[in-house]
């Protein structure tokens, strides 16, 4: 595998990572229709722990088989495929080496009060099941978000020891943030700033609104304005920014059941704003598959466009 300039710019963000975990970074960013450009489109089926069965996969019931997800994200030609531990053990040897897998190895689930999640699956596991990277959600805002922070930093630890490359969902939620908090731009920057200081690889965030939530930021960004604030493209670069000043991969999630011409618009933003893609779940495997292929090919064609 030959790598794309694109692609040793990148790895060269990462300056204290062996070869291993830089050739599984590799791995992810050369693979599918977007491999060499830096950019990624990722398919993560984690949904069943988070809200249930049904609700995850009714409304194509061909979505119950974990093959159908390894299916999918290869045909579709996208970048990796992250799922729990049954999920891939599932498919682990039929897909062996057919796309980089993320094995998320935290979970919670809808029937818990608590904004926490349990470990599901350990670095090993993803080195038996021939994984590229470990998944690890943290909450900021949460009354366990310092636990959570520590279980990742012993897990990262290890992942990148192995050679793994670590990637963190970072969702804010807790007593003392509203739905508004949850994805408001200075807190979906705080949040993903938090994971680069822990050491993510690539990071997960939910698109910003033009929401400041805390009254100490707003202070702030009444000086300091983000520029093009109205529009996603302006609010994506914010949270790049916060990255490390752009020096850690960024990808935002596809949020709740969406249209097509809205799934579009969301990755424009993101394309336009410097962000490095999309992970989008629910929006496409709850489609037929034929029309999940249209949306995800769709989608990776603006991402293989120039930057506005």
């Amino acid at each position: 595998m030959k790598l794309s300039r694109k692609v040793k710019d990148i790895l060269s963000w990462y300056e204290s990572d062996n070869p291993g975990t830089k050739a599984n970074l590799a791995r992810i960013l050369m693979e599918g229709k977007l491999g060499g450009t830096g950019r990624m489109v990722i398919l993560p089926v984690d949904q069943g722990f988070e809200h249930g069965p049904a609700r995850s996969f009714a409304p194509n019931p061909a979505a119950y088989d974990p093959r159908y997800h390894f299916e999918l994200a290869v045909e579709a030609g996208l970048n990796a495929y992250a799922a729990p531990l049954g999920m891939i053990e599932a498919g682990a040897a039929s897909y062996a080496g057919a796309i980089p897998t993320i094995l998320k190895v935290n979970s919670s689930n809808s029937l818990s009060t608590t904004k926490d999640q349990a470990l599901t699956g350990s670095v090993s596991d993803a080195l038996r099941l021939g994984c590229s990277a470990i998944g690890f959600t943290i909450y900021p805002g949460s009354e366990y978000q310092f636990e959570m922070m520590e279980e990742l930093r012993e897990m990262a630890e290890e992942a990148k020891a192995a050679g793994l490359a670590v990637v963190v969902w970072s969702y804010p939620r807790g007593p003392m943030l509203d739905k508004v908090g949850e994805t408001a731009l200075d807190i979906c920057a705080y949040a993903a700033h938090m994971a680069a200081l822990m050491g993510a690889h690539i990071i997960k965030v939910k698109p910003p609104t033009e929401a400041i939530f805390l009254d100490a930021a707003k202070k702030t960004y009444d000086k300091s304005p983000v520029p093009n604030l109205a529009e996603l493209s302006g609010r994506i670069t914010h949270v790049v920014q916060a990255c490390f000043g752009g020096r850690r991969l960024v990808v935002f999630s596809g949020g709740e059941a969406g249209t097509v011409d809205s799934m579009m618009a969301m990755a424009r933003g993101i394309h336009a704003g410097g962000g490095n893609g999309s992970i989008i779940g629910r929006n496409t495997f709850q489609r037929p598959k034929a029309e999940a292929l249209q949306l995800l090919s769709d989608i990776i064609g603006i991402y293989k466009g120039p930057a506005a």
